[in-house]
C-alpha cells in the first residue's frame, strides 16, 4: 500500500495547519513541548504549574476561536459575492415573465398621466398653437355629445 504525505491528506492536523485552517504559529504551543529535564518534586511548583496550564489553555482557546471567526468573516464575504453573481446570472429563473409585462404597462400609464399633468400645469401662454387647437376640438366634441343626450330625454 502506498504511503501518503500527511500535508496532502485532508483529515490530518498537518494539512489543516499548512492550509491555514487551524492556528499553526502561537507562543502557547511552546509550553506543550517535552522537556527531558528531571525536576525535584515541589508541591508549590506543581500547583503553580497546574494553574499556569489552565490559564494557557484559556488563552489558546480564545486565540483559536478568534482565528476561526476571522476565517468565517472572510468566508461570509466570499459567499455573499458568489450569491450575488448567481442571482444575477440566473435572474430569469427568479423573475416571472408576467412581471415584465406588468412593469411595461405601468410605465405606459405613468407616461400618459405625466403628459396629462403637464398639460394641466402649463398655462395657455406656454401652449403651442397645436395644443390649443387640440383642446378646442375636444371641448367642441364634448358639447356636441351633451346636446344629443339632452335631446334624448
Amino acid at each position: 500500500k502506498k504511503k501518503k504525505t500527511p500535508r496532502k491528506v485532508k483529515h490530518t492536523k498537518a494539512f489543516r495547519k499548512s492550509a491555514g485552517k487551524e492556528l499553526a504559529v502561537d507562543p502557547s504551543f511552546e509550553f506543550e513541548k517535552r522537556r527531558n529535564i528531571p525536576v525535584k518534586y515541589d508541591r508549590e511548583l506543581w500547583s503553580k504549574t497546574i494553574t499556569a496550564m489552565q490559564r494557557i489553555e484559556e488563552i489558546k482557546y480564545k486565540r483559536q476561536s478568534h482565528h476561526i471567526l476571522q476565517r468565517m468573516k472572510a468566508a461570509k464575504k466570499i459567499q455573499k459575492e458568489k450569491d450575488i453573481k448567481e442571482v444575477e446570472r440566473d435572474l430569469a429563473l427568479i423573475k416571472s415573465p408576467a412581471a415584465g409585462l406588468k412593469k411595461a404597462s405601468k410605465d405606459k400609464t405613468s407616461e400618459v398621466e405625466m403628459e396629462a399633468e403637464d398639460d394641466l400645469d402649463s398655462t395657455n401662454l406656454e401652449m403651442t398653437p397645436s395644443k390649443v387647437k387640440a383642446k378646442e376640438v375636444a371641448k367642441i366634441q364634448e358639447i356636441h355629445e351633451s346636446d344629443h343626450e339632452m335631446e334624448a330625454y
